[in-house]
C-alpha cells in the first residue's frame, strides 16, 4: 500500500513541477489557493520527499501525516465546491457538466481511496514475531 500511495504522491509532484500552470501555481491561482507562485512548489516538494519516503519506508507516519494534510485540503479545495455546486471560503468552482453528490464522488474517486491508504500508513505499527531455532538465534524480527 505504501508503495501504491508514495508513489501517485512523487508522479503528482514532479508533475507540479513539469507543468506549473496547469497543475501548481496555475491551478492553485484558479481554485483560489493564497500565494499560488509559492504554494505550487511548495506543495510538489512535499509530495516528492513524503511519497518518497513513504516508497522507502523511512519515517513513514510522518510522511503520512503530511500528506494526509495535502489531500485533505485537495478534497476541501476542489471537491467540496462541486458537492455544494457553488465555490465557499474564498475557493473557486471548476466547471463540470454537473455538480452535487454523484459528481463529487466521480471527482474523487481516488482522492478517498488515498486518503484511507495515507491513515492507514500513518497508523500502522509494525508488527514482531518471535522466530524459534536455535538459542543463538531465537530473538525478536521485524515484519515490515
Amino acid at each position: 500500500m505504501r508503495l501504491l500511495v508514495g508513489s501517485v504522491f512523487v508522479s503528482e509532484g514532479i508533475q507540479k513541477f513539469l507543468y506549473p500552470a496547469e497543475l501548481a501555481a496555475g491551478r492553485f491561482a484558479k481554485i483560489g489557493i493564497p500565494a499560488p507562485e509559492f504554494m505550487g512548489p511548495f506543495v510538489g516538494g512535499f509530495e516528492i520527499v513524503c511519497g518518497a519516503l513513504l516508497i522507502i519506508g523511512l519515517l513513514t507516519r510522518l510522511a503520512a501525516v503530511v500528506l494526509l494534510i495535502d489531500i485533505s485540503v485537495a478534497i476541501l479545495s476542489t471537491k467540496i465546491p462541486v458537492l455544494l455546486g457553488h465555490g465557499f471560503c474564498g475557493l473557486s468552482l471548476q466547471k463540470l457538466p454537473r455538480y452535487g453528490f454523484w459528481s463529487m464522488m466521480h471527482e474523487a474517486r481516488t482522492d478517498f481511496p488515498i486518503w484511507l491508504g495515507l491513515l492507514f500508513s500513518a497508523h500502522c505499527r509494525r508488527r514482531e514475531k518471535v522466530v524459534v531455532g536455535c538459542s543463538d538465534c531465537v530473538g525478536k524480527q521485524q515484519l515490515s
